[in-house]
C-alpha cells in the first residue's frame, strides 16, 4: 500500500543520470535508453525531459479514456473498395502541399487533451483537402477541450469519436496555438518542454481545463457563432491496413489512438515498436501517411508534444501488426464546406 501511494506523492527528489527519482523508483532513466539502443531494434531512443516528470503527471497526459474502444464500436464503419495500386510510401504533406496545417505539430501542453488535438488537427487538414485548398481553417483545440461536455473530462481525458460527433452536431470555431493571438479561440494552456527545448518551462501534466467561453478574443472580428465550422459525417475505419491507407489517400489524415508504454517517451527516430517499459495509458494522434524504412513498414504520425519531441514532433510506428492497438481505433469524418 505504501509503495502504491508513494508513486503519486513527491516525498523526495533525487537526481541520478539526469533523471528524477521518487521514493527510489525510477520511471525513465539513461539505463533504459541504453537498454533500448543495445537491443538494436528498429528505432532509437534518446534522453528525454520526460525523465523529470512524475509518473502521475505522465499518466494524466495520456488522455484517451479507457472506454474509448467500446464507444468506438458504436460508430458506423466506412468500408472502401481498396485499389490495387496503393503506393509503398505516402505522405499527406507531399500529396496536398497547399494545405499548411498538414505540416504542423501542435503542443497540448500540461493537459490530457490529446483526444481533442488528434481530432482538430485532422479536421483542419480535411477542410483544406476537401475544398482543394480553397478553404483553410485552423480548428480550435481550446473550443473542443473546454466546451464539449459529452467528450469526456477536458484535460483529464476524453473520447476521440465524441470529438468528431461534436464537430458535426455543434461545430467548432477556429483558434491558433498558445500565445498566437490567431483565430477565434487560441489555445490558452502554455506550451512546455517535452524533450530538449530549454527555453520552455517543464511540463508537469497538471493543466486545468479552460472555461467554455463562447466568445472570440477581442482582436478577432468574426462573431463566435459565425466562425463555427461543422462536420458532415462521422465514421470509423476497420482495423485493416489497406482500409486505413485507402481512407487517408482519398480523404486525408485520420485520428488514431494507441497504448503508450514508457519506452515510447524516449523515442528519437526510426520505426517504433514496444521494446521495454510499463503501460502508461492511451494516447490519441494524427496519422498522415505510411512508408517502409530499412524493410520495416510504418505509419507516419504527428504527435502533439511540440517539435522538440521525437523526430521534429513526428514519429513512425510499426504498420500492419496493430502495434500497441494503433489500427484498432481509427476515427474520421467529412467536413461540411462553407
Amino acid at each position: 500500500m505504501f509503495l502504491r501511494l508513494s508513486l503519486c506523492i513527491y516525498l523526495t527528489i533525487i537526481v541520478v543520470n539526469g533523471s528524477r527519482l521518487q521514493d527510489g523508483q525510477l520511471l525513465l532513466s539513461s539505463s533504459l535508453v541504453h537498454e533500448i539502443n543495445s537491443a538494436k531494434t528498429t528505432w532509437k531512443a534518446a534522453p528525454s525531459k520526460f525523465m523529470s516528470w512524475s509518473e502521475e503527471s505522465i499518466r494524466r497526459l495520456m488522455g484517451v479514456d479507457p472506454d474509448y474502444y467500446k464507444q468506438h464500436e458504436e460508430l458506423p464503419v466506412l468500408e472502401h473498395d481498396v485499389p490495387n495500386d496503393i503506393p509503398e510510401n505516402f505522405d499527406a504533406r507531399e500529396q496536398w502541399p497547399n494545405c499548411p496545417t498538414l505540416k504542423e505539430v501542435r503542443d497540448q501542453g500540461s493537459c490530457g487533451s490529446c483526444w481533442a488535438f488528434g481530432a482538430v488537427e485532422a479536421m483542419s487538414d480535411r477542410i483544406c483537402i476537401a475544398s482543394n485548398g480553397a478553404q483553410n481553417a485552423h480548428i480550435s483545440a481550446e473550443d473542443l477541450v473546454s466546451c464539449c461536455k459529452t467528450c469526456g473530462f477536458g484535460c483529464n481525458g476524453g473520447f476521440p469519436q465524441a470529438a468528431w460527433s461534436f464537430f458535426k452536431g455543434t461545430g467548432l470555431v477556429t483558434g491558433g496555438n498558445y500565445d498566437s493571438n490567431e483565430g477565434c479561440r487560441p489555445y490558452t494552456i502554455e506550451a512546455c518542454d517535452h524533450h530538449v527545448n530549454k527555453t520552455l518551462p517543464p511540463c508537469q501534466g497538471e493543466g486545468k481545463t479552460p472555461k467554455c467561453t463562447k466568445a472570440c478574443i477581442e482582436s478577432y472580428t468574426v462573431p463566435y457563432t459565425d466562425d463555427k465550422h461543422h462536420g458532415d459525417s462521422v465514421y470509423s475505419i476497420k482495423s485493416n491496413e489497406q482500409q486505413i491507407q485507402t481512407e487517408i489517400m482519398k480523404n486525408g489524415p485520420v485520428e488514431g489512438a494507441f497504448t503508450v508504454y514508457s519506452d515510447f517517451l524516449l523515442y528519437s527516430s526510426g520505426v517504433y515498436k514496444r521494446t521495454s517499459g510499463t503501460t502508461l495509458g492511451g494516447h490519441a494522434i494524427k496519422i498522415l501517411g505510411w512508408g517502409v524504412e530499412n524493410g520495416t513498414p510504418y505509419w507516419l504520425i504527428a504527435n502533439s508534444w511540440n517539435q522538440d519531441w521525437g523526430d521534429n514532433g513526428f514519429f513512425k510506428i510499426l504498420r500492419g501488426k496493430n502495434e500497441c492497438g494503433i489500427e484498432s481505433g481509427i476515427v474520421a469524418g467529412a467536413p461540411k464546406l462553407q
